[in-house]
């Protein structure tokens, strides 16, 4: 057995999983979300922000500190969209260099893919396959087909932090906002329908903070619980429903809603756009959703 901490420094988010990883399953220690939003800005700049980075160093330290005391064998820190584009990266790998002792990997959109794909899809049972999994993040999205491996993958550079500073400026968002960012979102899909046979799939898998955000309005929760959004089932006619609701409603509304974390009432709206335009375009009749995610394919990578 193997005591592993897996750390996905996102767009929006920074997320920490310490677990115990051998080969009978996952045994998880400690499971940690903070919103740091290291791509502030990024799409108009091209750098990552000097109060980003600020705030990502805080949580940094904080989750060094945990796998410390947790007495953590093996860390790998992967940062995806927002570090990828930007041109201090390296002052970014620098300094997360001097807080956990790792070099973080700047990852390619294929690899935050497959990540994404073994983290999302290793619980599930085989009969349920082929998967189409879709993961929403703050600065890209992917989508990525496969059984017990990846077949066909695209990242795009959609992601509810990026349209949202692209295109959702008012509060709420206008008509003609909301179909801009329609456009950037259909312009994509069109890349992905040229690049993976999404009509292979059997089930279309949802990951990420957007997805189990709507899947908690949804279910109707009075606060969020990882347990029941786990593997719950969004309908189109579901996920209509909330995209409405949340682009229909000033920021303060949505942070009176009781599953909202904070660092998504202003990105919600587009994450969810994103979420129902796919399941338009792509004609899927469900979305089975999964807390399981690229955290999880980090961990299980340190086991290989």
């Amino acid at each position: 057995m193997t005591r592993v901490a897996a750390i996905d420094c996102g767009t929006n988010s920074i997320r920490l999983l310490v677990t115990d990883i051998d080969d009978g399953g996952q045994h998880d220690l400690h499971r940690e979300m903070r919103v740091v939003r290291l791509g502030e800005g990024v799409d108009r700049t091209g750098s990552l922000a000097a109060q980003a980075i600020a705030r990502t160093r805080d949580a940094l330290d904080d989750y060094a500190a945990t796998s410390r005391q947790l007495q953590v064998a093996r860390t790998r820190m992967v940062a995806t969209s927002a570090s990828r584009d930007a041109d201090n990266a390296d002052d970014f790998r620098a300094m997360v260099h001097d807080i956990l002792g790792v070099e973080p990997e700047v990852i390619s959109g294929d690899e935050e893919a497959a990540l994404s794909f073994a983290g999302a899809t290793r619980g599930l049972h085989p009969s349920e396959g082929p998967f189409l999994v879709m993961d929403i993040g703050g600065g890209s999205t992917e989508v990525v087909l496969g059984d017990r491996a990846v077949t066909a993958a695209l990242s795009v550079d959609v992601g509810c932090v990026r349209l949202t500073e692209r295109h959702l400026h008012s509060d709420p968002p206008t008509d003609i906002e909301v179909a801009a960012a329609v456009d950037d979102i259909d312009a994509a899909i069109q890349r992905i329908q040229a690049a993976v046979p999404v009509e292979q799939a059997r089930t279309a898998v949802g990951l990420a903070g957007s997805v189990t955000t709507i899947a908690a309005l949804a279910l109707g929760l009075s606060s969020y619980d990882r347990a029941q959004i786990h593997l719950s089932r969004l309908t189109p006619v579901e996920i209509e429903k909330v995209t409405t609701q949340v682009l229909g409603m000033t920021r303060a509304d949505r942070g009176d809603l009781s599953v909202m974390h904070p660092g998504r009432i202003d990105v919600i709206g587009a994450g969810a756009l994103i979420l129902r335009t796919l399941v338009d375009r792509l004609a899927l009749t469900e979305v089975l959703v999964s807390e399981a995610d690229i955290l999880d394919g980090i961990a299980w990578s340190l086991n290989a």
